[in-house]
This record gives structure tokens, C-alpha cells and sequence, in this order.
């Protein structure tokens, strides 16, 4: 990447800066295959009982959507913020936050109490920490 002054930046033009984004997509892409596989062979092995499967279901949901997850926000990342260098940690944070997401919706599914305005509140919850962990972050590196 070039900086204002036409040179290129010591951020991006690392060379770990690139191995450092494709292990963490190898490391989605394992997480999204052994978590879809292990909830496809958790539904279709046990029976649903409130014990060791339920808590395997919430962890496995998570590894799951956390993989799947890593990939588009490292997309959504470059296309929205082309020019600024692309954070793993913040790709890494951001789709934790959205495995954990799920798995409350999940929970909160078991009891019935899950509607459409309690998933928007919690994912709200979930943006506006993001916010402000972003922020706090920008502010210390300036």
C-alpha cells in the first residue's frame, strides 16, 4: 500500500502480513469443516437429550460459525476499507462475535424466549461493543 507521501507503508508491506491472513483463513476454513461436519454428525448420531450433547451442540454451533464467518469479514474488510491495512485480529474478534451470536440464539431458541426484537437487540449489543473496542484501539494507535 502507498501512504500520503507515495511510499509504500512498513504495515503492508510486510511479507508476514500475507501469510498472516492466509493462516488464519486455512485456520476458518478447518474450523468451518469441523464444525459443520461434527453438528452434522452430532444431529444425525445422538438423541436430543439435555446433558453432554447440548453443550457439545453450542460449542461445535460456535467453531462452526466462527469458521464461516472468518472469510467474510476479511472480504467485507477489504471491500469496504480498501486503503487501510487489514487487521486479523479485529477479523478474528468480529467473527467470534458473531459465533456467540449465534449460540445465544440457539439457547435462547431451547426455551422458546427468542423473537425477532431480542436477535436484533443482541446483535445490536454485539455492534455497538464492536464500536467501541474499534475505537478505543484507533485512539491508541494515533
Amino acid at each position: 500500500m502507498l501512504n500520503r507521501s507515495g511510499e509504500r507503508s512498513a504495515q503492508t508491506s510486510s511479507p508476514l502480513a500475507g501469510d498472516e491472513g492466509r493462516g488464519v483463513l486455512l485456520a476458518g476454513l478447518g474450523m468451518m469443516l469441523v464444525g459443520w461436519a461434527g453438528l452434522a454428525a452430532l444431529v444425525a448420531m445422538t438423541r436430543p437429550r439435555i446433558g453432554g450433547e447440548i453443550w457439545l451442540f453450542f460449542i461445535l454451533l460456535q467453531i462452526a460459525v466462527t469458521g464461516s464467518a472468518i472469510p467474510f469479514f476479511r472480504m467485507l474488510g477489504q471491500y469496504l476499507a480498501p486503503s487501510l491495512p487489514l487487521l486479523t485480529g479485529v477479523v478474528v474478534r468480529r467473527s467470534v462475535w458473531l459465533g456467540i451470536l449465534a449460540v445465544l440464539c440457539a439457547w435462547l431458541m431451547i426455551p422458546r424466549y427468542l423473537t425477532l426484537p431480542i436477535a436484533c437487540m443482541l446483535a445490536l449489543l454485539f455492534l455497538a461493543l464492536e464500536i467501541f473496542l474499534r475505537n478505543r484501539e484507533l485512539a491508541n494507535e494515533a
